[in-house]
């Protein structure tokens, strides 16, 4: 099913983040619910998820991340991705992409696309030229690589899923223009 309108991806700033923190909690939760292999066991507590973001959101606000939220077509924040910028001296012009996760309710939709479209763009702007990371998920393994992302390795028993069941995590890259 084709989306009836392009999904409204915007750039969190330091003083949106009271607003935003209870979708992104929200999101994490239906997440982890889902099974998503994000870094946290099931069953994730509402105060866990918030400290989460509380944490991000201040990362952000320090300069050292980009956090992107993406609108479905009702206007609610249904989606988000995260560009990591602070790396070792020796690697200034890589980001790491991170937490790009969308609410159950507005998957197949083109938002996952559209977030990722922007977290390049967002880094690009930031002076990163190549941007790297991993997923435990097929679905998200078939939209990166629809968008031109490199699969470069996978790792069996990388991580748990929140049920507790031993996954797999693939490595893919995106060099986003040449070396300069």
């Amino acid at each position: 099913m084709l989306p009836t309108q392009v999904p409204r991806i915007e750039r969190v700033e330091a003083g949106d983040a009271p607003e935003l923190l209870p979708a992104l909690t929200e999101i994490l939760l239906d997440c982890v619910a889902g099974g998503a292999s994000v870094s946290f066991m099931a069953p994730l507590g509402h105060d866990k998820a918030e400290r989460f973001w509380r944490g991000v959101l201040a990362s952000a606000a320090d300069g050292e991340r980009i956090v992107l939220v993406g609108r479905d077509a009702g206007g609610l924040i249904a989606g988000t991705v995260q560009v990591i910028l602070a790396q070792p001296e020796n690697q200034p012009h890589r980001g790491d992409v991170a937490k790009m996760l969308v609410h159950r309710r507005a998957r197949r939709q083109g938002l996952g696309e559209a977030l990722m479209r922007a977290a390049e763009q967002q880094a690009l702007q930031a002076g990163k030229t190549l941007l790297v990371l991993d997923t435990a998920s097929d679905a998200a393994e078939r939209l990166y690589t629809r968008a031109g992302w490199v699969e470069c390795g996978r790792i069996p028993g990388y991580a748990l899923l929140p049920g507790g069941e031993p996954c797999a995590t693939t490595y893919f890259y995106k060099q986003l223009t040449g070396w300069t």
